[in-house]
């Protein structure tokens, strides 16, 4: 029996032994690539993948399987299974580490059996053929990091769950959070979690060792400013899980009510769930109605709704608000979220920014810090495409897709929409996909569309970040495909005090039952609590 091991180090055993690896480094990529995909490929995409003119790709190719099969096929039947057009590993006598772990979570991370998890835990050795980096191979390299961030996630995921379900034994638990700080050391709540369960453990000493190492490594991270004070007081809470739709509280219903803001625009607000208030700002393509339900955005909205009395809105130029509303910018969506705090009579309470709904709400956070108690700021940015400078490609990126709303945006095909569903969610159901494209359409006409996209690329706080005065927290996709995680990382750096913390996944906004959305209502719910 051969195994093959791609999820650290590539590596070939045989009997428990390392066999030497061909000395080129795309033989042993190669190699890697059809392990790790587990499935035939063309030969003309795997010339594609490796090779180039001038080089001769098919040749190459060819001597590349040349060297594999005499590391491989001394095993009947062969290992190397090719033809004229095709080439792909065997599946007799040959086991590969990731092929068992999907295997091992084929109905999902929550529903394997403990033994199953740990079994799959013990197969991450580190990042996926960590030393078959490529740059000279971009469409390899590109698959290598789309495929890396995908299992890094499954390995988080992994691991918390784990920890979870060990937390009644947490010497047993205690390993799985020391890997969770391992694959992640700037995540600051990984390390607060491992120093409460040393606490718990009484193992007072080990925690403060690991409290000063958590400082020593944060200190190095951009806009991480250390806060593991409280986790030296307390023993490790049980971690709250992210709501799924049969979770959700059947009587949740939402009420929407009006208002006026600056220039007498109308703005749709709606008021859902009991307990102490929590105000959310628009972004971008909100619906009250259809957001609710949708499957894009209805678990997240029931998730926010579960301890709290939720607050939302339709900024003018969306959803059931005005849509022909003059001017758009800061100021006017500024005074949108004015208007709905105003008439909801609410004193005192946190608010929720997502995407460019983080800069209004830095914006209102710094005129009225005496309403505003904590500030949670999700997949945002300072300053929009048009102020950031170095970015001349994205501007002109930015404005052709502006002129493209104003022709496509309507139509009843909605292939150009998907153009920006691929950009907000590109790790999307086929049925979360449709939703969001038919999202689009419902929101908002073209030539709004085009009005808010513009504004938004022109939006910039920076100038406000030193002044916010409330307790923040900063939460962004690794991946984000739409807004990379760099923004993120700005802002939370501009912000005295605020945390930042990254959670796995490429898609902008939380899917329901990635990791991404757990790890969001936990640090969410921690930061609230606190």
């Amino acid at each position: 029996m051969l195994e093959i091991r791609v999820l650290g180090e590539l590596e070939v055993m045989r009997a428990g032994a390392v066999l030497p690896l061909p000395q080129s480094r795309k033989t042993r990529a190669l190699l890697g690539y059809l392990a790790a995909t587990g499935r035939p490929h063309r030969r003309e995409r795997l010339c594609e993948l490796f090779w180039d003119v001038p080089d001769d790709p098919r040749g190459a190719l060819r001597w590349s399987l040349s060297k594999l099969r005499g590391l491989l096929d001394d095993a009947e039947p062969p290992l190397i299974v090719a033809d004229r057009q095709s080439v792909a590993l065997g599946e007799v006598g040959l086991g590969i580490d990731l092929g068992e772990v999907r295997a091992a979570l084929a109905r999902g991370v929550d529903a394997a059996s403990t033994a199953d998890l740990e079994a799959a835990a013990a197969r991450f050795r580190g990042d996926l053929l960590a030393d078959l980096d490529l740059p000279s191979c971009p469409p390899f390299q590109a698959w290598l990091a789309s495929l890396r961030e995908e299992m890094h996630a499954l390995h988080r995921q992994v691991l918390q769950t784990l920890a979870d379900r060990l937390a009644a034994d947490p010497a047993a638990a205690l390993p799985h959070l020391r890997e969770l700080v391992r694959t992640d050391p700037y995540d600051e709540a990984g390390w607060a979690r491992l120093v409460r369960q040393l606490i718990a453990l009484g193992r007072t000493r080990d925690a403060e060792d690991q409290y000063a190492a958590a400082r020593a490594v944060l200190a190095q991270a951009a806009g991480v400013t250390p806060v593991l004070d409280q986790a030296m007081r307390a023993p490790a809470p049980a971690p709250a899980p992210a709501p799924s739709t049969r979770e959700r509280a059947e009587d949740l219903h939402q009420e929407i009510r009006f208002c006026r803001a600056q220039g007498g625009a109308r703005i749709a607000y709606a008021v859902v769930g009991r307990g102490p208030p929590l105000v959310k700002a628009a972004n971008w393509m909100n619906h009250l109605e259809y957001d609710w339900e949708s499957p894009i955005w209805g678990h997240f909205l029931h998730g926010l709704a579960r301890k709290h009395q939720l607050w939302r809105y339709d900024a003018r130029g969306n959803g059931l608000s005005d849509w022909d509303a003059g001017e758009l910018g800061l100021d006017a969506w500024v005074s949108d979220l004015e208007a709905v705090v105003d008439c909801s009579g609410l004193d005192r309470f946190p608010l929720l920014g997502v995407s460019q709904g983080c800069a209004i709400s830095i914006a209102y956070a710094v005129r009225h810090p005496e309403r505003v108690t904590r500030l949670i700021l999700y997949a945002g940015f300072a300053a929009g495409t048009y102020r950031r400078e170095g970015e001349g490609a994205e501007h002109e990126k930015r404005r052709a897709l502006t002129t493209l709303m104003r022709l496509g945006w309507g139509q009843p095909n909605p292939a150009f929409r998907q153009i920006f569903t691929s950009m907000f969610i590109p790790g999307a159901s086929q049925e979360q996909m449709d939703s969001f494209n038919e999202l689009q359409r419902r929101t908002t006409s073209p030539e709004c569309a085009a009005r808010y996209y513009e504004a938004s690329g022109h939006l910039d706080v920076r100038h406000l970040l030193e002044k916010v005065s409330v307790p923040t927290l900063v939460l962004h996709p690794r991946g984000d495909a739409n807004i990379p995680v760099e923004l993120g990382r700005r802002m939370a750096a501009g912000i005295p005090g605020a945390q930042f913390v990254p959670l796995p996944g490429q898609n902008h906004l939380v899917l329901e039952g990635e990791p991404a959305a757990e790890r969001f209502f936990e640090e969410f719910d921690r930061f609230l609590e606190a």
